[in-house]
C-alpha cells in the first residue's frame, strides 16, 4: 500500500492527495455485477468492471465537447472558487494544535477529483488563498470514509474543510455526505460542515454552485483517464479493513491514454485568461442559480418517473447529462431520454446508446438535457418486463 499522504495518482503531488488504499480486484462482467446489485447479493462498491481506453471516435467527441464548453467550465470554476474563498471556511478562525490554517478542499473521488484539482489551483494562483486538495471516497449507503476524514482533521481544523464534487443529480451523494458527516461529528465530537461545492446543482442540494443548468462538463465523458488513473472507489470486506482507507484500483496500464493533467492544464489556462481579462466572459446560464426551483423541478421529475416507469428504487433513474453518461458507461441501461437529439451536448450519449443498443426517447419537456433508466432484472436474472 502506498503510504497515506503520498498517493497522487497520475497528478503531481501538489495537485491532490488521494486518501485511498490501492488494491487489486478482479473485474467482473457487467451482467454479473448488475445481477448481484439488483438481487442484493453484493453492494456496487464491492465490485468493479474492466475499464478500457476510449476509442478514437469517442475521444473526438470528448475533445469537441471540451472545445465548446472549456471556457464556460473555467468561468464556472472561477465563480465557484470565489464563492468558496468568500465562505467562512476561508476566513479568519482559530486552528487547533498542529493543524494547518490552509483551506482543505475534500473532493469526492472520482467525479469531484478533476474539479478539486483546478479549484485548488485557482485559489492558490489567482485568488491568493492557500488551499490543499484531498480526494476521498463517499459511497452511497456507506457514507464518507471516516479514516480519510480522520486524516484530514489531523491536519486541518474542521471549519477549514470544504467538500467538492462535479455536479448533483438527484442529490443522493449530497444527502449521503450530510448523513455520514453528522454521524462522524457525533462519534468524534467534531464540527465538520457537510456543505458541498459543485459546478452545477441540478437538484438544489449543494451549498455552493456556479449554476443549476444541465450542461456537459467534459470530464463526465471519461473515467480514470481524466481522474488521475484511479477507479471508482471500493469498500469490500477482505480488501479494506477497519483501519484502512476505502480502496481503488490504479490503472497504470492506461497511462498512455491519460488526459488528467492535460485537462487540468487546459482549464487552468482558460481560467487565467478569464481572470486576467484576456478572454470575454462566457455566456452564463439563462437565469441566476435558483436552488429552490432546482429542487422543485427534481422532485416533480422523480414523481413523474415513478408513475411512468413504476420505479420501486429511485436509484434506477439518473437525471442529468453527468449521471446519464455514467449509466451508459458502466451500468446496464434500458432507456436514454433526451430533450433535443440535435443538441451537441448529447451527441456522446447518443453514440453510447447506439453502442449499448439502448432505446432512445425524445422528450422536449424533459427538465434536463438527458436522463437514463437502468434496466431492472427479474428475480431469475433476466430483464424485467414490467415496463
Amino acid at each position: 500500500m502506498t503510504p497515506p499522504g503520498a498517493f497522487s495518482g497520475s497528478y503531481p503531488g501538489e495537485d491532490v492527495t488521494f486518501l485511498l488504499k490501492v488494491i487489486d480486484l478482479e473485474p467482473l462482467d457487467l451482467e454479473t455485477r448488475e445481477r448481484r446489485i439488483q438481487s442484493g447479493r453484493s453492494h456496487y462498491s464491492e465490485m468493479i468492471g474492466r475499464e478500457e481506453p476510449p476509442d478514437g471516435q469517442y475521444l473526438g467527441v470528448f475533445r469537441e465537447a471540451l472545445g465548446r464548453n472549456a471556457r464556460r467550465l473555467a468561468g464556472d470554476l472561477l465563480a465557484l472558487a470565489q464563492a468558496v474563498k468568500g465562505s467562512p471556511a476561508a476566513g479568519p478562525q482559530p486552528d487547533g494544535d498542529g493543524q494547518s490554517g490552509e483551506l482543505a478542499l475534500v473532493s469526492i473521488a472520482r467525479s469531484g477529483t478533476p474539479v478539486g484539482v483546478v479549484l485548488a489551483r485557482i485559489l492558490r494562483e489567482l485568488l491568493d488563498t492557500q488551499a490543499t486538495h484531498y480526494s476521498i471516497s463517499v459511497i452511497r449507503d456507506k457514507g464518507a470514509d471516516p479514516r480519510a476524514l480522520d486524516h484530514v482533521l489531523s491536519r486541518h481544523a474542521p471549519g477549514r474543510v470544504v467538500f467538492v464534487d462535479g455536479w448533483t443529480g438527484k442529490g443522493a451523494i449530497a444527502r449521503e455526505l450530510a448523513r455520514s458527516v453528522e454521524a462522524y461529528n457525533l462519534a468524534r465530537g467534531t464540527s465538520l460542515d457537510p456543505g458541498l461545492a459543485v459546478i452545477t446543482d441540478l437538484c438544489g442540494q449543494a451549498r455552493w454552485a456556479a449554476g443549476t443548468d444541465d450542461y456537459l462538463i467534459p470530464s463526465c465523458l471519461l473515467n480514470s483517464v481524466v481522474s488521475g488513473l484511479i477507479s471508482r472507489t471500493i469498500h469490500s470486506p477482505g480488501l479494506t479493513g477497519p483501519s484502512d482507507f476505502h480502496g481503488c484500483l490504479f490503472y497504470r496500464d492506461l497511462a498512455p491514454h491519460d488526459l488528467s493533467l492535460w485537462l487540468a492544464d487546459r482549464l487552468m489556462a482558460e481560467a487565467r485568461a478569464l481572470h486576467g481579462g484576456g478572454l470575454p466572459r462566457p455566456a452564463g446560464p439563462v437565469s441566476p442559480p435558483d436552488p429552490a426551483r432546482a429542487r422543485e423541478a427534481s422532485q416533480a421529475f422523480m414523481a413523474w418517473a415513478r408513475g411512468r416507469f413504476g420505479l420501486a428504487d429511485p436509484n434506477h433513474l439518473k437525471p442529468g447529462l453527468g449521471e446519464a453518461t455514467r449509466v451508459l458507461l458502466r451500468r446496464s441501461p434500458e432507456l436514454l431520454m433526451v430533450r433535443d437529439p440535435g443538441d451537441p451536448d448529447v451527441r456522446h450519449a447518443l453514440i453510447l446508446a447506439r453502442r449499448r443498443r439502448t432505446a432512445v426517447e425524445v422528450r422536449p419537456d424533459l427538465p434536463y438535457r438527458a436522463a437514463a433508466l437502468i434496466r431492472r432484472l427479474s428475480p431469475d436474472g433476466g430483464p424485467s418486463q414490467d415496463h
